[in-house]
C-alpha cells in the first residue's frame, strides 16, 4: 500500500539503545516542515506550552494551546501548526519498553486515551498541571543521565506519568471530552464509553490483527480463525465490548483508512481501492458511500 511518510524511534540517539525519549517541539519542526502530514512507529504524547494553533490525530482536528496534551498511537496521521504552536514536550516511547518491565501485553491498551475506539485525543489536565511539568523535568533529567542499570527508573517515571493522565483523561471524558474542531463521525462514537474494561483477552487481540491485516482481509471468518473461536462468538465478544459487531468493526477499521489516504493523499480513488483490498471501484464507492454518506470524491473534496 502507498503510505504516508512515517517517523520511526531513533533508537541508538543517546549511544546504546534506549526506547524513549523526551523532544522539544522546537527541536523537530524541521522534520514536520518536510513531511507535515505523517504517521509514527511509537507512541507519542505532546504536551504544548507555548502558541495557540491546530493538532490534527487522524480525522480529528484540534485547537490548541498551553496546557493542553496529545495522544497519538504508532500508525495514526498527525500534522500540527508548526508555526503557531511555538514550543512543547514530546514523550515517545515504543512499546517494547513497557513490556521487558511489566511482563503484560495488554497494558497499554488498558489506557483510556490509547484504546483504540477512543472518542477524543485531546485533553487540558490543569488540575495536575504542576506535577506533569515536573515529571518531564525529571524525565528528560533521567534520559540524559542514563546508565543500563537505570533503566527501571524510566520505567518507573512513565508509569507515573501515563496513569497520572489516564485518571485526568476519564475524569474529563466523564464530564465533557475536549471538544475538537471535528465531531465524531457519528452519535455512536460520540456515545462510545473510554472507560477500558478488559472482559476478554481476545478483543485486544482481535485489535491488533485488524489493525495489521485490515487491507487484505476484510471477514470475519479470517479473525475468527486466527484468534481459535467462532465467528459467532467473536462477534458476540465485539458487541459486547466494542459496542459494534466484528464485521462492522473491521468495515470501519478500513473506512477510517480511506479517509486518512483521501484527505492527506492525492492516491486516486481506483488506487485506493487496490490497496484497500476492495474486487473494484464501484464495490468500494458504494460501501463508501453507504457507511459515510458521500462518495470518495466528494469526502476528499470536502476536506481540503
Amino acid at each position: 500500500m502507498k503510505s504516508i511518510p512515517r517517523y520511526d524511534f531513533h533508537l541508538t540517539k543517546y549511544g546504546e539503545e534506549l526506547l524513549i525519549d523526551v523532544v522539544r517541539l522546537q527541536d523537530i519542526k524541521k522534520y514536520v516542515t518536510k513531511h507535515p502530514v505523517h504517521t509514527l512507529s511509537y507512541y507519542d504524547i505532546t504536551f504544548i506550552t507555548e502558541g495557540t494553533g491546530f493538532f490534527a490525530v487522524d480525522d480529528k482536528r484540534y485547537t490548541v494551546s498551553p496546557g493542553d496534551v496529545i495522544f497519538s498511537l504508532p500508525g495514526e496521521v498527525r500534522t500540527w501548526d508548526k508555526d503557531q504552536i511555538l514550543n512543547g514536550y514530546a514523550l515517545i516511547f515504543e512499546e517494547e519498553f513497557l513490556l521487558s518491565f511489566f511482563n503484560d501485553p495488554l497494558f497499554l491498551h488498558s489506557l483510556a486515551y490509547f484504546h483504540p475506539q477512543r472518542t477524543c485525543a485531546c485533553i487540558r489536565p490543569a488540575a495536575v498541571q504542576p506535577r506533569i511539568d515536573q515529571l518531564i523535568q525529571y524525565l528528560i533529567a533521567e534520559i540524559n543521565d542514563c546508565l543500563p542499570m537505570d533503566k527501571h527508573i524510566l520505567r518507573a517515571m512513565l508509569y507515573e506519568m501515563l496513569m497520572l493522565l489516564n485518571r485526568e483523561y476519564v475524569k474529563e471524558a466523564n464530564e465533557s471530552c475536549h471538544r475538537p474542531e471535528t465531531p465524531p463521525d457519528s452519535q455512536e462514537d460520540a456515545l462510545m464509553s473510554i472507560r477500558i474494561k478488559r472482559k476478554s483477552r481476545y478483543v485486544p487481540l482481535f485489535i491488533e490483527l485488524v489493525n495489521t491485516h485490515f487491507a487484505q482481509h476484510h471477514s470475519v471468518q479470517y479473525y475468527a480463525d486466527r484468534l481459535f473461536i467462532t465467528p459467532d462468538y467473536l462477534n458476540q465478544l465485539s458487541k459486547r465490548e466494542l459496542g459494534t459487531p466484528a464485521k462492522a468493526y473491521i468495515r470501519n477499521r478500513v473506512l477510517r483508512e480511506a479517509k486518512k489516504l483521501l484527505t492527506y493523499t492525492h492516491i486516486s480513488v481506483d488506487m485506493i481501492t487496490t490497496d484497500l483490498g476492495f474486487e473494484s471501484t464501484p464495490y468500494f464507492v458504494y460501501m463508501f458511500c453507504q457507511h459515510v454518506g458521500s462518495t470518495p470524491l466528494q469526502y476528499r473534496h470536502s476536506t481540503r
